[in-house]
């Protein structure tokens, strides 16, 4: 082979090398777009697929809510308190409502609330006694412990001594003369009841319990009469409202009886009367006929 052949074939592969060279990259880097193409466009079609997702939810998450058509009623409510529990100091009482209840009823009690009244009580009464001791105690509701009690021992023409004891109930134990207390019960440092107790003698109580049967006695046969004779008399009403009928005639007979006997006796009256006068109309004939006779 010439020099020139052996040029001429170099040259030739050195030209089919770079075309190879040249047309392996460009058809790599095509394949690579694509590729980064279609990834991208099934990124977006995720995307537009979430978004779409989303705004379903958002949709349904913030769909109106259903109107109702709801007719409020006012309702006056009228309320009526009853009576306290006690008549002086504090007690409670009932709120009732008298228009409104929920039941639809005419009458409701609504809440028990606290209601006052005199601040003193006067004299009280020991709730237990026996004859060595005495338990008292001061005016108070529930809870115990919400009120403050400061008790007292009462002297005459002195001033009050202050008992240590603070609680509500008082325990005294009876002493050769008799003994006076009081208790003042304060809320928010305000006296708001306030009750005295007489502590007596075991002698004078003895005294004491030995009077009462005799006046009860005397009270309790007072009163055994009393209702035995409103008994009868509604008894006795009710007998004549009953036999009304029979009282009536009852009564008519009887109120005709003195007329009979008033008719009897004026009939009485005149036959005496009468028979009084025949003697004297004889004796005026007889001589009538004495005179003609002549």
């Amino acid at each position: 082979m010439s020099p020139r052949g052996t040029g001429c074939s170099a040259g030739l592969l050195l030209t089919v090398g770079w075309l190879l060279l040249a047309v392996l990259p460009s058809a790599r880097g095509t394949n690579v777009t694509a590729a980064v193409q279609d990834a991208g466009l099934a990124h977006e079609g995720e995307g537009e697929e979430e978004t779409e997702n989303n705004d379903s939810e958002t949709a349904e998450n913030y769909a109106p809510p259903e109107t109702e058509d709801v007719s409020n009623t006012n309702v006056v409510k009228e309320v009526e308190f009853g009576m306290c529990t006690v008549t002086c100091g504090i007690g409670v009482r009932e709120v009732i409502l008298t228009n409104g209840c929920p039941t639809g009823e005419s009458k409701c009690v609504v809440r028990v609330e606290e209601c006052r009244g005199p601040i003193d009580c006067g004299w009280g009464k020991p709730i237990s006694e026996s004859l060595e001791s005495v338990r008292l105690a001061c005016i108070h509701t529930s809870p115990i412990n919400r009120f403050k009690y400061i008790w007292k021992l009462l002297r005459p023409d002195q001033q009050s001594i202050v008992l240590v004891n603070d609680s509500a109930i008082l325990e005294v134990r009876r002493e050769n003369h008799p003994l006076a207390f009081e208790c003042d019960t304060l809320d928010n440092n305000e006296i708001v009841a306030t009750i005295k107790f007489t502590i007596y003698t075991s002698s004078e109580l003895q005294m004491r319990r030995s009077g009462l049967p005799v006046t009860d006695v005397a009270l309790i046969f007072v009163l055994t009469i009393g209702v035995i004779i409103c008994v009868f008399i509604i008894f006795l009403l009710i007998f004549i409202i009953v036999n009304w009928a029979a009282v009536k005639a009852f009564w008519g007979a009887k109120a005709s009886t003195p007329e009979v006997q008033s008719e009897q006796s004026s009939a009485r009256y005149k036959d005496s009367t009468s028979l009084d006068q025949l003697p004297t109309e004889m004796a005026g004939e007889d001589d009538a006929l004495s005179e003609w006779n002549e």
